[in-house]
């Protein structure tokens, strides 16, 4: 129930911000590529602090505070991206973290993905908290007695950290030097990391569309221009800090050390920490990991074409020699990668109707699903039409769901991915059927559940990517709808505009007032629940 009104709720977000944000501009479908790029943002600007900074105990405070005075047509507005950056950083992690629990995308072969995850959260927390050490601030000594409290606690230091920390005569230069290493180091270490947590993802996306992180960077500079970050007054270990603004992006947890002491704190985030690893292995399987079987090769029927290897979204496929034809290649499927989304079958070009024989035989294929079950239960639902002019809409599981607009004129037909379909399979029904047109729809723009099945698919049709509609007149009739969970009005004005303009053609006036009506009683336990996978 919970999991339900959580994506529920995540879809609605989605989609509210949709009517801003069209299709890949959408924030919320861009989250791991939008963090990329504010490290990026954080990386140039940081460098550029770096060249006038003073690693001192007396010149680090006076050389921010030039930079940010002196320099406030550059030097200022740098520090003011520099903080801003890293705290929508901070955000945007934050945020694919969430959508990736609620959607589910953790389990099975994403387990990868998931807890090489996790400890980038510690290198991000950290690479920002040790940022503002440097200012050597008021903000900065509560910063480094706290932490020097919190590092005591652990049976790991031989000598106290707050010891350092006594008073002004305590600190020397060496301080700012180890300080300037760890702020170099610890996002280097978070970058390296973050290509570690995509090695298992292919065509995978570090950057936001253009107009997205244009739009972005806009943003933070004009709010570095209304809202210059500042300094507080200079730190002095002689003089308590009493009172401080808290910026609860970085430094949340300090006033829990302050209230509950380091111990209950080391134990809340240590049990955070190892919850988040265990998540992935609990047994349970999400929705797209509900097969005993993903896909495989037959290789009688492969061709070593390798299309299936360009199309993985997951790199589960590689090329190997033939097993039996000499000189030849074959596809091979890594298990253990595979999340059995289908996108393979639908790249492979033995997967087609135009046969003699009843039965497919394709190169690559799913083992509960195949493209043969696919064709036969297509036909199966075209027998149910009773129209000579039907149109039939595919769709994916994560998607909206498809029974609700079954009726006598529109057969319908769920995918674990909408790129499973073979585009062959599309010609074939356009030209020896009773199919009148063909919607593809599925997750939103952006936003696949297995990442890039609705990009394929337009590829596809559009000649742009093998396997493709060959037959331009078939091209005209399909048309899509990438709206996500929760497309039903959607779907519902594409198919009265698709039978609107076969009215047209026949000469037949469509009823004034005419509509489609949406039957809600008829969703699949399965397909109300949405999104459910990495």
């Amino acid at each position: 129930m919970v999991k339900k009104h959580s994506l529920s709720m995540l879809h609605g977000v989605q989609r509210l911000l949709g009517r801003i944000f069209p299709g890949e501009w959408n924030p919320l479908y861009s989250l791991g590529a939008l963090s990329f790029y504010l490290f990026w943002i954080d990386a140039v600007s940081g460098i550029y602090l770096f060249v006038f900074f003073e690693t001192s105990i007396d010149g680090a405070y006076q050389s921010v505070e030039q930079i940010t005075e002196e320099q406030w047509y550059l030097g200022g507005i740098m520090r003011s991206l520099h903080r801003y950056a890293s705290a929508a950083m901070v955000v945007t992690v934050t945020l694919h973290l969430f959508k990736e629990l609620i959607m589910g995308r953790f389990r099975g072969a994403r387990w990868f993905s998931w807890v090489s995850g996790v400890p980038l959260l510690w290198l991000l927390f950290a690479s920002g908290i040790g940022g503002y050490w440097l200012v050597w601030d008021e903000r900065a000594q509560y910063i480094a007695i706290t932490t020097a409290a919190l590092f005591d606690w652990l049976p790991v230091t031989v000598e106290p950290m707050a010891f350092g920390f006594v008073s002004q005569d305590s600190l020397s230069d060496r301080f700012f030097s180890l300080l300037i290493f760890l702020h170099i180091g610890l996002p280097l270490a978070l970058l390296g990391g973050m290509f570690i947590h995509i090695k298992r993802i292919s065509q995978s996306r570090i950057n936001p569309v253009p107009g997205l992180g244009i739009g972005f960077l806009a943003g933070l500079v004009v709010l570095s221009l209304v809202k210059p970050a500042t300094s507080l007054a200079p730190a002095n270990l002689d003089v308590a800090v009493a009172r401080l603004g808290m910026d609860w992006f970085y430094l949340n947890l300090y006033p829990l050390v302050d209230r509950w002491g380091p111990g209950p704190v080391w134990l809340l985030l240590g049990l955070l920490t190892f919850l988040l690893i265990l998540l992935p292995f609990d047994g349970r399987r999400g929705q797209g990991e509900a097969r005993e079987a993903m896909a495989h090769v037959d290789p009688k029927f492969c061709n070593g074409c390798s299309w299936c290897v360009k199309d993985c979204p997951y790199d589960a496929i590689v090329m190997m020699e033939h097993e039996s034809k000499e000189g030849h290649q074959q596809a091979l499927v890594l298990d253990d990668y595979c999340v059995g989304c289908g996108i393979c079958a639908g790249a492979c070009p033995s997967a087609t109707p135009f046969r003699t024989v009843d039965q497919f035989n394709s190169g690559i294929d799913l083992a509960d699903l195949s493209i043969s079950d696919i064709f036969q239960g297509t036909h199966r639902q075209l027998a149910r039409v009773d129209s000579d002019e039907a149109i039939i809409v595919f769709g994916c599981s994560h998607g909206t769901a498809l029974e609700q607009f079954q009726d006598n004129r529109t057969a319908v037909m769920t995918l674990p991915c909408v790129g499973q379909l073979p585009p062959s399979f599309i010609d074939y029904l356009c030209r020896r059927e009773n199919v009148s047109g063909v919607l593809l729809t599925g997750c939103g723009t952006g936003d696949c559940y297995h990442r890039i099945g609705n990009l394929w698919v337009d590829g596809r049709i559009g000649n742009l990517r093998h396997p493709h509609v060959r037959h331009s007149d078939v091209r005209a009739r399909i048309h899509t709808i990438w709206s996500g969970s929760g497309g039903q009005s959607e779907i519902s004005s594409k198919l009265l505009e698709m039978r609107n303009a076969l009215g047209s053609k026949l000469g037949i006036e469509a009823p004034a007032g005419d509509s489609l009506s949406v039957n809600s009683d008829s969703l699949t336990n399965r397909q109300r629940a949405g999104s459910d996978g990495h």
